[in-house]
């Protein structure tokens, strides 16, 4: 069998960095974590390329080299994802499709007929399965499982399938599921609710994995909640990695994401960046109280969350957020006090989008039963859409988010919340600082985009003063969030036109209708 592995383009949003990604020759964020695992699962003797439409052009020769095309698509990799199905559709190579998009809940999109084989799930269990009926030449269409798979059996992902030059940081998955039940979220759809973890001995062979191919960066674990199970992480995972990290002379610095309740363990945030943990990205959502209880944030609920954003940045951890407008319970001054809270907590990767209601979620239930859903949702919850009629109206939160982005990463609010930030990190001592000469060019760019061409400069050039004087330490830190934020006002940029030139849309039929 000869294999295509292909993995659609993403949208250009905030979570891309696709502009920031240009200053150091960089075309993606992360390789297809989950398309590699899958590769590494398949017959050693069958032929597999790979390519990742995000780094590499994807060629009609590569689709008639291969007998099959395993195609992984998230909601938001929809569009090109058709592409790619029609192309296979027009030159008659059959598709074997997975991942979030390719499930239960989007029957509907009107793709599910143009793939040959569905698997819905995780691939441990039900990839076996395909592969025999494969070889028997009595295939399904589609492939489920009820059980959650033990993840131990999880193989070290393909790497050499891959050129590592292209990405800006690579990846490791210690976990799957979630132990809470955020109303909106379908990670325990897709997951399940109780975190199953790898073995100590498996995220070690991934790190051996990485370093063996000449990887000396950042790795993310890509876990929706690192910390579902501090126990082991404490008593066996983190101490593990620790011990490696000193013998092969700390050659990653790592990040994850996590539950806000890791403010509450100074054991774990000290073992944390012991381990080469520099960054956490935390889903925040709101400051409202009441918006909070409505979709279930028990993490969130009841605490002083701006304390609890500056006691992780206090303990060594950069803090990310996720914020979201548009709950039932958001009253109109959300906007503002969304705005407020990410200025004085110093988060400067805030990802500010507004409410979906993904397939399957309770929230999906809820307002199917209000009748409130709409058709569509692009899964990019930060292109301004939403699939449901909010409470506030549309044109209200719409309206309201423009301002908060507008706000945010305006160069004058952006630069003073990095100054923030910097105040309060307290950045571990271990870890090496390594910079290269490609650094250096990528700096000199940056400056002169940040530094002369755009409007704003003043404030980069403020910032860069303060930091040489103030916290010398973080410069390369305080350049590289300077960076981003050229990244998040170009995409800003985008959804307001978008925005607003949607909004001229309805105002024009709304006009030809009263006529």
């Amino acid at each position: 069998m000869k294999i295509l592995l292909v993995y659609p383009q993403y949208p250009d949003t905030f979570w891309s960095f696709r502009h920031a990604l240009k200053f150091i020759f960089k075309r993606a964020t992360f390789p297809p974590l989950g398309l590699l695992t899958v590769a590494a699962m398949l017959p050693e003797e069958w032929e597999q390329k790979l390519v990742d439409m995000n780094t590499t052009a994807l060629t009609d020769k590569d689709l008639k080299w291969a007998d099959y095309v395993f195609l992984s698509a998230m909601v938001a990799q929809q569009n090109s994802a058709r592409e790619v199905l029609d192309r296979c559709k027009k030159l008659g190579t059959k598709v074997v499709a997975g991942g979030p998009f390719f499930g239960p809940g989007y029957e509907d999109s009107g793709f599910f007929e143009d793939v040959d084989h569905l698997i819905f799930g995780e691939a441990e269990d039900i990839l076996p399965r395909f592969l025999e009926d494969l070889e028997k030449g009595c295939a399904k269409h589609i492939y489920q499982s009820e059980e959650w798979p033990d993840i131990r059996k999880t193989p070290v992902p393909l790497w050499s399938l891959i050129n590592r030059r292209k990405y800006q940081s690579m990846t490791i998955q210690y976990s799957r599921g979630c132990p809470f039940n955020c109303e909106f979220c379908d990670i325990i759809i897709l997951n399940g609710h109780i975190p199953r973890t790898k073995d100590r001995s498996q995220v070690i062979a991934e790190l051996e994995a990485l370093y063996d191919m000449g990887w000396r960066a950042s790795v993310f674990f890509v876990d929706d909640n690192f910390i579902g199970n501090k126990r082991k992480l404490k008593s066996e995972i983190l101490p593990a990695i620790i011990e490696w990290m000193e013998e092969r002379k700390r050659p990653f610095s790592f990040y994850t994401e996590a539950s806000m309740n890791l403010a509450d363990d100074e054991e774990l945030m000290r073992l944390m960046v012991e381990a080469g943990f520099d960054t956490v990205f935390v889903g925040i959502e709101s400051p409202n109280e009441e918006s909070l209880v409505e979709c279930n944030k028990l993490p969130n609920k009841g605490r002083d969350l701006l304390a609890a954003v500056k006691k992780i940045q206090h303990h060594g951890l950069q803090v990310q957020g996720g914020f979201i407008v548009g709950f039932d319970s958001d009253p109109i001054s959300i906007f503002k006090s969304q705005i407020d809270f990410i200025q004085n907590s110093g988060i400067v990767t805030a990802m500010v989008g507004v409410l979906m209601a993904p397939p399957g979620t309770r929230l999906y239930k809820r307002l199917k039963e209000e009748n409130r859903l709409l058709r569509g949702g692009t899964g990019d919850n930060t292109d301004g859409s939403t699939n449901f009629i909010p409470k506030m109206g549309h044109e209200t939160l719409v309206r309201g988010y423009k301002h908060v982005l507008d706000t945010i990463y305006a160069p004058k609010q952006y630069y003073e919340r990095i100054k923030t930030f910097l105040k309060e990190y307290k950045p571990s001592n271990k870890g090496k600082l390594r910079i290269s000469f490609l650094h250096f060019i990528a700096w000199i760019r940056s400056m002169w985009v940040l530094g002369v061409q755009e409007k704003g400069r003043i404030h980069y050039w403020k910032l860069f003063v303060w930091t040489l004087l103030k916290k010398p330490k973080t410069f390369p830190l305080s350049m590289t969030l300077a960076a981003q934020g050229f990244h998040f006002r170009k995409v800003a940029e985008k959804i307001r036109v978008s925005l607003t030139s949607d909004a001229h849309r309805l105002e024009q039929v709304r006009e030809s209708t009263s006529k």
